[in-house]
């Protein structure tokens, strides 16, 4: 069967492929223009399969909302820019909603479902997408929020956010504006949880036993008659030098600037000198004190809640007063019940290209 131009400019209309696989395509498939899509599809799921272990940690946030649910989705690439490129970025918007039609239980699940405004599955998209700019694409994650949520994306699509609300104020101007203050705090913020009885037991004991080392492993933060016990012991046990011990003895009336003048072997050995002395520092109450102090502004720092509202200009206080204060100004019901940041590649271990050695290789 015989083609002409036209038909390679339907093809690559049809399909996005460049002008060359077009018409070597229709060349191979004798003009059919159907079985030439095939052939592009199959020759690029080929492609695909070669490029597929090629590290995609770039890439773009996906969002959409509809009045009852919304979806976030991370669509990686390999570079930043095909991770910028209005299709990609599209494509990961088309893959949200239809996260939010489909409801799928997994991404294997979404990858198998038919995507929302299109007459493919999501996996065909990707595979279609791939044909046209030739690199690596993974659907990485998703996420399906039902009910009132508020979602802010951040930098083209490098960091997207959904923070859900039960609220009877859904429709409010002034409850939009609340809700996305409050998505770029934690886009901005990276809070962990979003409130202080959300961490268990145990993650709080580990919290607490990591800022007790921390501590002991930087005895200028200690409280100072922690500290002067541990230098005297230091002195005693002649773990100092003479010098160090001099100079102790110099600047000890006022220890503001002390370990500005002494040695590295001595403040390491005084570290040395305070974690072997765990046990009995522990239990002193000012060191106690000291760690609860620590804990509660890490909990404060973590607990969305609790942090420090950004916008200042706005309302000068935390998060949960914030959005208090918004709800009484409307005399609304608003109370926040989760939230999810996603960031592009976040855990994703990046390769790190050495073009000196790889120039090397080459020649070698």
């Amino acid at each position: 069967m015989a083609f002409t131009a036209k038909d390679v400019q339907a093809l690559r209309e049809r399909t996005g492929v460049g002008m060359m696989d077009c018409k070597k395509a229709l060349v191979e498939c004798d003009g059919d223009m159907d079985k030439a899509v095939d052939f592009l599809r199959e020759k690029g799921l080929a492609s695909a399969a070669k490029k597929a272990g090629r590290i995609a940690a770039q890439g773009v946030i996906g969002v959409y909302n509809d009045a009852n649910s919304s979806a976030l989705v991370e669509l990686n690439c390999e570079t930043d820019f095909v991770g910028n490129n209005p299709d990609f970025k599209a494509l990961a918007n088309q893959i949200a909603k239809t996260v939010v039609a489909v409801k799928p239980a997994d991404v294997d699940a979404l990858n198998a479902a038919k995507i929302a405004d299109g007459d493919t599955t999501v996996a065909e998209a990707i595979q279609e997408l791939f044909l046209k700019i030739r690199e690596n694409m993974k659907l990485r994650r998703f996420v399906l929020v039902e009910g009132t949520a508020v979602s802010y994306i951040h930098g083209g699509g490098s960091v997207g956010v959904l923070v859900s609300f039960d609220t009877d104020a859904a429709d409010k101007a002034e409850f939009i504006e609340m809700g996305r203050n409050v998505a770029m705090q934690v886009a901005a913020m990276r809070p962990e949880y979003l409130k202080k009885d959300d961490i268990s037991a145990d993650e709080l004991a580990k919290l607490r036993s990591i800022t007790v080392d921390s501590a002991l492993n930087k005895p200028d933060s200690l409280p100072v008659p922690i500290l002067k016990s541990l230098i005297e012991k230091a002195c005693a046990d002649k773990r100092w030098s003479d010098e160090d011990i001099a100079i102790y003895e110099e600047k000890k009336s006022n220890m503001k600037f002390l370990f500005n003048f002494l040695s590295k072997e001595a403040y390491a050995s005084l570290a040395e000198l305070a974690v072997e002395s765990k046990n009995d520092i522990v239990d002193n109450k000012i060191f106690v004190g000291m760690v609860e102090g620590r804990v509660s502004k890490q909990l404060k720092e973590i607990c969305l809640l609790e942090q420090t509202f950004v916008r200042a200009d706005l309302f000068e206080g935390t998060v949960g007063g914030y959005i208090a204060n918004v709800a009484k100004t409307m005399g609304a019901k608003i109370d926040i019940t989760g939230f999810t940041r996603y960031e592009k590649g976040e855990g994703i271990e990046k390769k790190e290209d050495n073009f000196a050695d790889e120039v090397a290789s080459m020649i070698g």
